[in-house]
């Protein structure tokens, strides 16, 4: 592996992503070996392989997902850096992904070159976040942040997943499609979820959704 250059782990579930990733990337004069899998549950074993210098992660995946994968990576790998690109672009998923551990986030509605910019700062240490995924602080009043920051906090990967699901208008079959599991499993989620956040209906689960900006009204 060339050490003077920057090695990649690509993690995104679409095939054609993945290959216009490492198109992008391969560009850069900067970038030298780049790998991918295509679901969670193979990052750790192809860290653990390769030791890449940067991990770049999807966070919609079937499976586990991507901050539940970025939080046992992180725990494996303390040392792991792992960058967001994700079609997310509400700050609750930035604070969601630095919270399991990511040092950048990056949407994927941003500029290319932006990505390669966010693989070179994290390289070297520092925090990428895309400053259009920043709130305003003059937008956003403190008290909504510290209400939305306690409901994040309340939910755990799996549980934010299937939370952010549900809120948007699924059911729980088309939930536990979208995330590989069993109806039970999201019911079971769904019941967990209304009773951490003291709620009992999907249209309370909605409008949390709202104020947390993960769902446009």
């Amino acid at each position: 592996m060339d050490q003077s250059r920057i090695s990649i782990l690509l993690v995104d579930d679409h095939e054609v992503v993945r290959a216009g990733f490492k198109i992008l990337l391969s560009a850069q004069p900067f970038i030298g070996e780049i790998r991918d899998v295509n679901r969670g549950e193979l990052v750790a074993q192809e860290y653990a392989r390769m030791q890449p210098d940067v991990v770049v992660m999807d966070l919609s995946m079937p499976g586990i997902g991507g901050l539940e994968t970025i939080r046992r990576l992180c725990k494996q790998a303390p040392d792991a850096v792992v960058l967001v690109y994700s079609i997310h672009d509400e700050f609750v998923y930035v604070e969601r992904a630095l919270q399991a551990g990511a040092r950048g986030y990056v949407s994927k509605n941003s500029a290319a070159e932006m990505l390669a910019e966010a693989v070179r700062t994290v390289a070297q240490g520092k925090r990428y976040i895309e400053q259009q995924l920043m709130p305003e602080v003059s937008d956003v009043r403190h008290s909504d942040i510290e209400s939305y920051r306690e409901v994040v906090d309340l939910l755990s990967p799996r549980e934010f997943d299937v939370f952010c699901r549900l809120a948007s208008g699924m059911t729980t079959h088309e939930a536990a499609s979208d995330l590989c599991l069993g109806y039970k499993t999201v019911a079971n989620y769904n019941t967990k979820i209304k009773s951490k956040l003291r709620v009992n209906t999907a249209a309370e689960l909605a409008n949390i959704a709202v104020v947390l900006g993960i769902v446009k009204p």
